[in-house]
């Protein structure tokens, strides 16, 4: 499984590694989002809560018949593929979703609401999907709403950086169309996005969840860590 992985970023990497681009995107937020760079960047994020906890986010911008957009990939930290995330990089709203469900198959999420980084401080996201559950006769429906906090200096890898500062909340409800029965949890967040970077930083309200963006990684040092 850790050689057809390799294999598979290996082959991305080379279709990513081409002159490098320059793009432009409309939204007047966009220094707080990812860089938008050609080159697969790996974001090494790691809960400061319990302290071993690790995830990784592949980041990196391409360009086919629909346009250029940025991939976020999200992985566990033993390198499996949880979810990707298409943002349009004119307006960086989401383009597509896609999720590892419980069979550990890809599977396209049907999108509902695509705004999950703002084009206006001053009103809320919505980023809502549906997908399959955990088992055969559920669905699940994915809601994240944001709304901006405040403008904040934060700490990055040891460096002073602007960042906006989001509260959210997130809603998670499994559905079965069988019985019409359905069941809902709520929990609610902070993200901050920091300038030049993206997404660096989130933790639950009671914190007892909190990642911090520890490292970025070149693409062939993370290779080495998902298949040592």
């Amino acid at each position: 499984m850790k050689l057809i992985v390799l294999l598979f970023l290996t082959g991305m990497v080379l279709l990513s590694c081409d002159d490098k681009q320059k793009f432009q995107s409309e939204n007047p937020n966009v220094a707080f989002f990812y860089p938008l760079d050609t080159i697969p960047k790996v974001y090494l994020y790691r809960d400061v809560a319990r302290g071993l906890e690790e995830e990784f986010n592949r980041i990196y911008t391409v360009t086919d018949n629909e346009g250029a957009h940025l991939i976020v990939e999200r992985y566990a930290s033993d390198g499996r593929l949880l979810e990707a995330t298409n943002f349009n990089i004119d307006s960086l709203n989401i383009q597509d979703h896609m999720v590892v469900n419980f069979k550990k198959e890809k599977e396209k999420s049907v999108l509902y609401k695509n705004s999950l980084f703002p084009m206006n401080l001053k009103k809320e996201t919505w980023f809502a999907v549906k997908f399959k559950g955990l088992t055969d006769s559920t669905v699940m429906v994915r809601e994240v709403k944001r709304t901006f906090k405040e403008n904040q200096q934060i700490e990055v890898m040891g460096k002073k950086v602007d960042a906006l500062v989001f509260n959210e909340k997130v809603k998670l409800t499994v559905l079965n169309p069988f019985t019409k029965k359905e069941e809902s949890r709520e929990a609610k967040a902070t993200t901050y996005f920091a300038k030049g970077y993206g997404l660096v930083e989130w933790h639950s309200a009671n914190k007892q969840v909190h990642y911090r963006l520890e490292r970025i990684l070149e693409q062939p040092e993370w290779v080495k860590i998902i298949t040592r």
